[in-house]
């Protein structure tokens, strides 16, 4: 199963489970579509991506830097706003007298800190976005570079389930 945050347009209370089951060709891919269909999944819980089908774009599915740069987004803004309360922390014990750094201004600690901070998580947010789930959406790209299919099931999880067990024996294991 894939977590919805490698789609666009996804909502944080999605009630739906979504499989992506890697093919090897357009037959193939489509003998398993109408497998799902014999099995009761109806046509509006499937899609084909793939070279004369519906494009990755056009699913949502993101690009591995696409995933990076949102997630460094996140992760930038959560550190930058952490180094803001460290910083002002920081004022507030030097003005207190709690710690006397040596003779420097210390209003430009916050801005120091939040720019180290922000850097910081920018660079760790990106590493794990493109580390993470960008990986992944990386290989089924790369799957369908290859001229490979995908067929993706959404539903219940019941449904995604059941899917994912007609079609094991038929996806492809390189894929993955």
């Amino acid at each position: 199963m894939i977590p919805s945050r490698l789609f666009r347009q996804h909502s944080r209370n999605r009630q739906t489970a979504l499989a992506i089951i890697p093919l090897a060709n357009e037959a193939a891919t489509f003998d398993a579509y109408r497998l799902l269909q014999y099995h009761g999944i109806s046509p509006e819980h499937l899609a084909i991506v793939g070279q004369g089908y519906s494009s990755p774009a056009r699913v949502g599915l993101l690009e591995p830097t696409q995933i990076a740069v949102d997630q460094a987004r996140r992760f930038l803004i959560g550190f930058a706003t952490m180094g803001f309360l460290v910083g002002s922390a920081l004022v507030l014990a030097y003005h207190l007298g709690l710690i006397n750094p040596l003779g420097f201004n210390s209003l430009l600690l916050i801005p120091g800190v939040v720019a180290i901070a922000a850097v910081l998580g920018g660079v760790v947010g990106g590493l794990i976005g493109f580390l993470g789930e960008g990986s992944t959406v990386g290989v089924y790209h790369h799957h369908l570079r290859q001229g490979g299919y995908l067929l993706m099931i959404e539903g219940s999880q019941e449904l995604v389930t059941l899917g994912e067990q007609v079609l094991k024996p038929y996806a492809t294991p390189k894929a993955f």
